[in-house]
């Protein structure tokens, strides 16, 4: 193989082997040397296959694979055309990026959460392998790994079924690689509905270190979810223009009903609004200040607060849970809370009811105290008979 070389004036020149017909070495005027094999497909059509490098292969490691590639063409194969499939196959990381999230983010509302999901869970495990090469064994290590590290089972649930959703989609539009769905086989587990309420001790130490955490655009976030009741997109995506100063409101413009709505604001929301300083050029409330845009999650911040907080396992859900027990342990009836919560159907509001009972039987009690004593000790001056 040395001893080939292109001829003077001429960028290449193919020499053809006399064992294996169709098989030669392409030598560049560069000096590279390159193993092709031309062969016929079933239609006729004369194609060529590129083996490799003569720097990497052998002359006789070349020809045992030319003497393969023409077996299979010769048995109705096309290795070539296999090979072009297998290179239009997108990673799993690619096909999200360029054709699954422009998709969402002009068919789903819920697009953001997709994002989240994917970025921090998924692209992570699956991201650079091709869909073809997407297997259930991945899928179930990484809910094997999210499991242990404490994920709920409405966390993996979505994303079991995003997984599935994203692999119908590729199998609908014709994205070549998946011939199957990877996670058509696994099954999501029952959410389990937690109503986790935080007491008065467990809001003061949640308080404490948020003021004192070195992320304080997220802290701030937080305690305004605290203060609002409102979930957490409706704080993370807050604009300026949306505060009303005058009414006390921060608008919503597309809640999860599929409506606006109004969120209510304290006197104490709105001092901790004030106390912000707004970025300049930049619509957002709490930016991040990498990125100039709202945190999708509040992830990472809110693992360390609640670490400081001694609040493990609480989850930033459970401050809208604790914003309604607050309202309804201190008598607001529960027509009340369902306007502050932006609730649409009363039934949402209904979970709270137990507290509200218990409410009402405490202020029973209190008259049922009052009548239970004897007489005698009420200090009543009864009239006398006439």
């Amino acid at each position: 193989m040395r001893a080939v070389t292109s001829s003077p004036g001429k960028r290449k020149v193919d020499y053809f082997d006399t064992r294996v017909p169709g098989f030669l070495v392409e030598v560049r005027a560069s000096g590279g040397k390159t193993f092709y094999q031309r062969y016929r497909d079933c239609r006729g059509r004369e194609r060529q296959f590129k083996i490799g490098s003569a720097s990497i292969l052998n002359l006789g490691e070349a020809r045992k694979k030319a003497k393969r590639i023409v077996a299979e063409s010769l048995l109705g194969g096309d290795p070539q055309h296999r090979r072009e499939e297998l290179r239009r196959i997108p990673t799993f990381a690619l096909f999200v990026a360029e054709q699954y999230l422009p998709f969402a983010k002009t068919n789903k509302r819920s697009w953001r959460t997709d994002e989240t999901m994917l970025r921090i869970h998924i692209l992570p495990a699956l991201g650079r392998l091709g869909l073809d090469e997407v297997s259930p064994a991945p899928i179930a290590a990484l809910i094997r790994k999210m499991r242990v590290q404490g994920y709920s089972s409405g966390t993996t649930n979505r994303v079991i079924v995003l997984i599935k959703f994203l692999f119908n989609l590729a199998t609908k539009w014709g994205v070549p690689g998946p011939l199957t769905n990877p996670a058509a086989s696994f099954r999501t587990e029952a959410d389990v509905c937690r109503e986790r309420f935080l007491s008065q001790d467990e809001v003061q130490r949640l308080v404490a270190v948020l003021h004192t955490d070195e992320n304080q655009i997220a802290a701030k976030a937080i305690r305004l979810l605290l203060l609002t009741g409102a979930r957490r997109n409706e704080i993370t995506q807050a604009r300026w223009e949306y505060v009303n100063w005058q009414n006390k409101t921060l608008l919503v413009p597309l809640a999860k009903s599929g409506r606006s709505r109004l969120v209510t604001l304290s006197g104490c929301a709105i001092d901790l609004l004030r106390s912000i300083t707004p970025v300049a050029g930049n619509p957002f409330v709490f930016p991040s200040n990498v990125t100039g845009r709202p945190s999708p999650s509040l992830h990472f911040p809110w693992l360390r607060i609640r670490r400081k907080s001694g609040l493990l396992g609480v989850r930033l859900h459970d401050l809208r849970h604790s914003y309604a027990s607050f309202l309804v342990n201190n008598g607001v009836s529960l027509y009340i809370v369902q306007g502050l919560l932006g609730h649409t159907q009363p039934r949402m509001t209904q979970r709270y009811a137990h507290l509200a009972q218990e409410t009402l039987s405490n202020a029973a009690e209190i008259v049922g105290a009052l009548i239970g004593v004897p007489a005698e000790h009420l200090r009543l001056s009864l009239p006398s008979a006439a």
